[in-house]
């Protein structure tokens, strides 16, 4: 060959070649660069991949915070055809436009999934406290009839998260994961902490952040609901599980203002035969607000901690106290941290030095927000709390304000340093820091006491840190009811499982009117209010009553033998009857990536009567709950405030006068059924069809929850009890639903303590097979200290001959004595 013509030849050859391959190859996928953007796809497993866009020349050296996995090898094959750069796993085809730069997906029988909108990527240049960076965004083309889910705690009421905006900055009744999940199977994380602007419109499925070195998001198929939140906490952490006495009622108020007064709260319980396992000392057991957040008792309310702690546990009750992010001027924490400048400079709660509303800025508090993403901040932070109230026998953390409150809001705010850049840079993951520091010091401290954390804000990955979020300081409306549904099933489906609510609404407002008594909570419009939120938190993970304004224990309610009194017993002992099944709903929450509250589409996809669904959910696998959700007997209070006009009691407490209610007459609500299964009622044993909505009686306290059974469930019933350890569950009654075949499997273990993470528990399988009528109760496996080594259980057909509600039935069809064996029992 001649020189010339062979030079031509390698010309040509290298010009082939990249135009065959115009991308690098790595050890988990590709990088290339596409239109000025560099593009780089990882798979972390075969069902989820990491994409990180950035510009030419920037170095890209990101640490998640909320994303824990390290990549695993994953097989998979490149190609390149036609202008698309191919990446096929066993669960995932990724394809890469290598002239516009979109990415998309399809599961590995071909079906598309998700594809990124054309041209819009976006790197705008941004100064963030004199870091030049940029603000980021990306688009996704979704259709036009896919719902999807997730984002956080929205108080929007809406099930389906389209056709909105959505600005995420972390506040008091707001908490944002930058997630969502598709009807498809699908989830996408946006891996960005900064504020950040969710858009769905015609235009596109949007996220946008302030700040942003570079693009950064995961896409995952878990192929439905529940796959996609295990691969969301396979990304982002597994749930620990809490103990068993978390799962029973919880009574708190803003606040006891002495130890006599908590303490008197759990003898008056005890007194009335009301179970109760925990009670909650709210602020200010630290003083003045000049020592707030003290983690110590200088309120002379509150003279003997020791005794005060003791007193609670010596009534087979725990307690959980009040900590915030925050500190006053007077105290040791501020002024370490302030020396090491670990303190941020912005208006937060409480303004004032002195009680009382509106703050009187002529003595400000001084009070100032820590840094939490500075592990030595943290373990600042966990000395003076284990010193001042983990050594007292403390069971549990109220971590209030971990938002957090930012008040006076001023842009250069923002500013803050902190240990991983501005306040801006790293804003939303705040909270999920803040509990972070108490988690992992506790766990290094103690392994037999279980972390408990209830706390205001959340972020993605929180989970992984022993909280329960709680919806924040919520209006007592039925507005506000409404919504907390959605907002919890919106949040379970972030991954989050662990979602509670004040109970009744926190601030009063309007319903804080004195009647006949004197008293508020006699208010018969508040009292339908609360009893039908009370009837709610029952399938809650959380259940637990709190508010300003209004006292909320039961004996302000009335007395035994009142409909509202006997309504918020019922319900109390309702919840107390279920525990077996919800600790066992903990534990598949833990090891095997359930969730309590389940979105009616997570377990009936295929029926789109439920896709858009803002006022029914599954509790667990089995238990369909339709909360009474409007008004009945007394007319609905409309009303709508914020956090400050809330504090502003003023002269609320005045007489308003009422027609007497009666709170016995029947109602009705309207229930849908889902499709594809029959439904027993919970209180009847009445059998239904799905498909079809129904119209169910109720009344204030005897059918008061309309609750539909899935036919095939076999339901565990726990004894009467005052707390959740009194009884040993050595006579459960097992109730099951004919219809279809069912498999419950019941956990147990000590009830507190990590030693269930050694294997250190016991389950027992039951075993329906509905054309035999035939139940196998399975071999025990595993064992604990404690354990029981014999036991009945009392098995009982649900019928409507039957039926007794929440009581455990008196005729059983058969009790059988259970030893660890397998026993066959045919009916």
């Amino acid at each position: 060959m001649k020189p010339g013509y062979y030079l031509l030849f390698l010309v040509l050859i290298l010009t082939l070649g990249c135009n065959q391959q115009s991308y690098n190859k790595t050890a988990s996928g590709i990088k290339t660069t596409i239109d000025s953007t560099v593009v780089e796809i990882q798979f972390f497993t075969p069902g989820i991949v990491r994409v990180i866009k950035s510009l030419p020349g920037e170095t890209v050296e990101k640490k998640s915070l909320s994303v824990i996995k390290e990549a695993e090898k994953v097989s998979f094959k490149v190609s390149e055809s036609d202008n698309i750069i191919s990446l096929v796993s066993d669960v995932l085809t990724v394809k890469v436009n290598s002239k516009t730069g979109t990415v998309s997906y399809l599961s590995a029988s071909g079906d598309a999934l998700l594809s990124e909108k054309a041209g819009s990527v976006a790197f705008i240049p941004f100064n963030d406290a004199g870091n030049e960076t940029y603000s980021v965004k990306q688009s996704f083309s979704l259709n036009p009839d896919e719902a999807i889910y997730g984002l956080g705690i929205l108080q929007n009421g809406k099930m389906s998260q389209r056709n909105q905006q959505v600005h995420m900055v972390q506040n008091n009744t707001w908490d944002f994961s930058t997630f969502f999940q598709s009807v498809k199977g699908y989830g996408v994380f946006w891996d960005n902490y900064s504020p950040t602007d969710f858009t769905d419109n015609e235009a596109g499925t949007e996220f946008a952040s302030v700040v942003g070195d570079c693009i950064d998001y995961y896409f995952m198929y878990g192929k439905n609901a529940d796959g996609v939140v295990a691969e969301m906490r396979n990304l982002t952490g597994k749930v620990p599980m809490f103990p068993l006495w978390t799962y029973g009622f919880w009574q708190s108020r803003e606040r006891y203002k002495t130890q006599d007064e908590t303490v008197g709260v759990v003898e008056k319980y005890r007194e009335l035969g009301i179970p109760l396992d925990g009670i909650i000392q709210d602020w200010q057991y630290w003083g003045d607000n000049y020592h707030w957040n003290g983690m110590s008792f200088l309120n002379p309310g509150f003279p003997e901690p020791q005794k005060f702690v003791d007193d609670v546990h010596q009534l087979n009750a725990h307690l959980i106290i009040s900590i915030w992010s925050s500190f006053g001027p007077e105290t040791p924490q501020y002024r370490e941290l302030d020396e090491k400048g670990m303190l941020m400079n912005f208006q937060t709660w409480p303004q004032s030095g002195k009680e009382g509303w509106p703050p009187d800025m002529n003595y400000p508090s001084g009070v100032r927000v820590y840094d939490p993403f500075n592990p030595e901040a943290r373990d600042i932070y966990w000395k003076y709390l284990n010193e001042g109230l983990f050594s007292l026998g403390i069971d549990g953390w109220w971590m209030d304000s971990t938002e957090p409150d930012h008040l006076d809001f001023k842009p250069e705010d923002f500013d803050n340093k902190t240990y991983l850049g501005s306040f801006r840079k790293v804003r939303n993951a705040f909270p999920l820091e803040t509990v972070k520091g108490v988690y992992e010091h506790q766990r290094e401290v103690s392994s037999d006491k279980r972390v408990f954390i209830l706390t205001r804000s959340g972020f993605a990955g929180q989970q992984r840190y022993g909280s329960n979020v709680w919806s924040g300081d919520l209006y007592s409306s039925w507005d506000a009811l409404r919504n907390q549904i959605p907002a919890g099933l919106n949040f379970t489906l972030t991954g989050n499982p662990n979602f509670n609510s004040d109970i009744g609404g926190f601030f009063a407002g309007a319903y804080n009117k004195s009647w006949n008594d004197g008293t508020a909570a006699s208010n018969p419009l508040f009292q339908e209010l609360y009893v039908r939120w009370l009837q709610y938190g029952v399938f809650t993970p959380m259940m637990r009553s709190h508010g300003t304004d209004l006292k909320r224990e039961i004996y302000y309610f009335g007395k035994q033998g009142e409909p509202i009194y006997d309504a918020i017993a019922s319900a109390i002992n309702l919840r107390y009857s279920l525990l077996p099944y919800i600790y066992t709903t903990s534990w598949n929450v833990t090891n095997n990536n359930s969730s309590f509250m389940r979105a009616l589409v997570m377990d009936f996809p295929t029926d789109k009567s439920v896709w858009n669904m803002n006022n029914e959910y599954m509790f667990g696998q089995s238990l369909l709950v339709a909360p009474v959700l409007n008004a009945q007997y007394t007319p609905e209070k409309i009303l709508k405030g914020d956090e400050m006009s809330g504090w502003n009691k003023g002269s609320a407490k005045t007489k308003e006068g009422y027609p007497l209610i009666d709170f016995t007459e029947v109602k009705s609500s309207a229930v849908y059924l889902p499709a594809g299964t029959a439904w027993y009622d919970f209180w009847t044993n009445e059998k239904f069809d799905g498909g079809q909505v129904i119209s169910k009686e109720t009344t204030i306290n005897t059918t008061p929850v309309p609750v539909y059974v899935k036919a095939g469930a076999i339901l565990p019933i726990g004894p009467k009890v005052q707390y959740a350890t009194e009884k040993t569950w050595d006579s459960l009654e097992i109730r099951i639903y004919e219809g279809a075949d069912g498999e419950f499997i019941l956990y147990e273990d000590e009830n507190d303590n990590y030693n269930y993470e050694k294997g250190v528990y016991s389950t027992i399988s039951f075993n329906w097979n509905n054309a035999d009528k035939t139940l196998t109760i399975g071999k025990r496996n595993g064992e604990f200290p404690g354990m029981l080594a014999e036991r009945n259980f009392n098995i009982v057909l649900a019928s409507k001959n039957k039926a007794k509600g929440n009581e455990i039935a008196s005729q059983p069809d058969k009790i059988v004595t259970y030893s660890g064996e397998e026993i066959v029992v045919k009916f």
